[in-house]
């Protein structure tokens, strides 16, 4: 993100609101010089200048938005006048649901939303279950020979045969699973690439070809009626919709296709990642949740199910969600003028300790107990709120969720190292392996 215009007024409109609160000159000066993340200068914002405050990032006037009510305004209440422009994952996902905009986003999300709610989600449950079966095994099998795995690799491996699975009807096989290693390759590289599209395709070429071509076979398949050993996927659902709607060439299936891939296994696996490292440093909360209830119990479930939120408190999918003010508007009582560029934060609102007491601590009960968390619903939203809030929600906390349920009772990763940083791209992600053993929890 460029920053080359250091800080500047954000511009009052007359009678629509006091001007925002503006980081004092330099701030972003002293942030470039020290090398710092994005995520420190936003830090250090929001500590100085509160829930809603301007700075600069490159020409435009910049807000930061993490204060619940303004998140709720921006992302739910209005989000016609705070609207998405291009997408930074745009040279991977093209036209997908994720980048697209206007009415063709209305038509795309349309399509997929019944996908992954109510029926549409039954449809894919028998399939994470076998990826989950898939994974235990294989887990079972490292903990007789002792060998060192991955923990991070492992969650990538899983969430991409359960979406693999859910899209093509087919499991992940070892030769789809070298190919589309390319995808978290790219994913990983956005944050660097060339502002120019061209030039950033072009940096990234090889492994969007490899991509493609998984893609294009896939499509092809779908397309001839090939079905996998559990029936049609979504991958279906998007051919079926080219006989009726010709707006969906095969680049536009390829789009949405690449867009699934990434928002169904990239942020799972980092989700899972980060849980089974914040256990290694909390083993108690382990224990509070299998004690919770039997095998396959509700009370079971819902503290597997905290688990996995209190790991989103820290780590959320969408640790950064750029908007831009289409017009004027008053924000929180403050004068926001169009062309504003807007950041709103949830890994920022997530550690308000005026939200959150003792923000920096793993704390599951948070989410199951009366009372334990805020009730604002700006107040947490790892996936986004409003009409463009992630549509695979359902589908990740259900896979999170019934692989924990599997694993947790039987297998607890010895780490070898851990990763002492976090790297803030698409998703908030280890800066680096996790090598571990697997004991016994009654060795």
């Amino acid at each position: 993100m460029d920053t080359e215009a250091g800080l500047g007024s954000l511009p009052y409109v007359p009678g629509t609101g006091r001007p925002v609160p503006e980081a004092e000159p330099g701030l972003v000066e002293r942030w470039r010089s020290g090398g710092g993340e994005l995520v420190e200068l936003l830090s250090q914002v929001r500590v100085r200048f509160g829930g809603v405050a301007a700075f600069r990032l490159g020409s435009a006037p910049t807000v930061l938005v993490t204060d619940p009510q303004a998140v709720q305004h921006v992302l739910a209440r209005h989000p016609e006048q705070y609207v998405k422009r291009s997408h930074r994952a745009r040279v991977l996902i093209g036209d997908g649901v994720l980048a697209a905009t206007g009415a063709a986003w209305k038509r795309q999300r349309r399509l997929l939303q019944s996908q992954f709610t109510g029926t549409g989600m039954r449809r894919y449950e028998q399939r994470i279950t076998e990826a989950v079966r898939t994974t235990a095994g294989r887990w079972d099998g490292y903990a007789r020979t002792g060998q060192t795995l991955d923990v991070g690799q492992e969650m990538r491996r899983f969430a991409l045969d359960a979406i693999w699975r859910s899209l093509t009807g087919h499991p992940l096989d070892d030769g789809t699973e070298r190919e589309l290693a390319a995808v978290a390759a790219v994913a990983a590289a956005l944050p660097t690439l060339p502002a120019d599209v061209t030039d950033a395709q072009d940096a990234v070429a090889a492994d969007l070809a490899r991509i493609d071509a998984v893609a294009r076979h896939a499509i092809e398949a779908a397309r001839s009626g090939e079905a996998g050993p559990d029936g049609p996927g979504l991958l279906h659902v998007l051919t079926d919709a080219a006989t009726e709607r010709p707006e969906y060439t095969d680049r536009l299936i390829r789009d949405e296709l690449v867009t699934l891939l990434v928002a169904g296994h990239e942020t799972t696996a980092t989700t899972l990642t980060w849980l089974y490292l914040l256990l290694d440093r909390y083993p108690a909360a382990r224990e509070e949740a299998l004690a919770a209830g039997g095998e396959g119990s509700a009370q079971r479930r819902q503290a597997v199910q905290a688990l996995v939120h209190e790991t989103l408190r820290l780590y959320p999918s969408a640790w950064i969600l750029p908007r831009h003010a289409a017009e004027d508007d008053t924000l929180a009582g403050y004068a926001v003028e169009a062309g504003t560029d807007i950041l709103v934060c949830p890994y920022l609102t997530h550690r308000d300790p005026q939200l959150w007491p003792e923000p920096e601590h793993f704390d599951p009960r948070r989410f199951n107990t009366p009372d334990g968390r805020p009730t604002h619903p700006g107040a947490y939203f790892p996936f986004g709120i409003g009409p463009r809030a992630c549509l695979g929600l359902q589908f990740a906390l259900r896979e999170s969720t019934v692989l924990l349920e599997h694993l947790l009772p039987v297998h607890t990763p010895s780490f070898h190292s851990t990763p002492t940083k976090a790297v803030y791209g698409i998703t908030v992600r280890p800066d680096g392996p996790t090598p571990a053993t697997l004991v016994s929890p009654l060795a």
